[in-house]
């Protein structure tokens, strides 16, 4: 049973920096691509960093391109997002997911989440 499990998510200033956790189990971590994605009230989902399985690739979206870096621990199972330079507008709930589609320029398709996430609220 696929399982994740979000943490890290916080209140801070516009500038300041936060780290998000994900706690996987249930598949084989390193062949399945693993991403983050947000939403915020009123809007639509946003996939914004995204690992592919057994590659290097990854895809940030423009909206984060510079300020958040993600990265991964095969061993632990674990995937991690580092956000850098925080704004208001990255204000929302940030989900990870597990096998979704990863591309150099896209990320597609979250595929699995818990739906529970991490509030992550910026203010100015």
């Amino acid at each position: 049973q696929v399982q994740v499990e979000e943490s890290g998510g916080g209140s801070v200033q516009a500038g300041g920096s936060l780290t998000l956790s994900c706690k996987t189990s249930g598949f084989t971590f390193e062949d399945y691509s693993v991403g983050w994605f947000r939403q915020a009230p009123g809007k639509q989902s946003e996939g914004i960093a995204c690992i592919r399985g057994r590659s290097t690739i990854t895809f940030y979206a423009d909206s984060v391109k510079g300020r958040f870096t993600i990265t991964k621990d095969n061993d632990k199972k674990e995937l991690y997002l580092q956000m850098n330079d925080l704004r208001p507008e990255d204000t929302a709930t940030y989900y990870c997911a597990a096998g979704g589609g990863c591309y150099f320029n896209a990320y597609t398709d979250f595929g699995y989440t818990d739906y529970q996430g991490t509030q992550v609220t910026v203010s100015s």
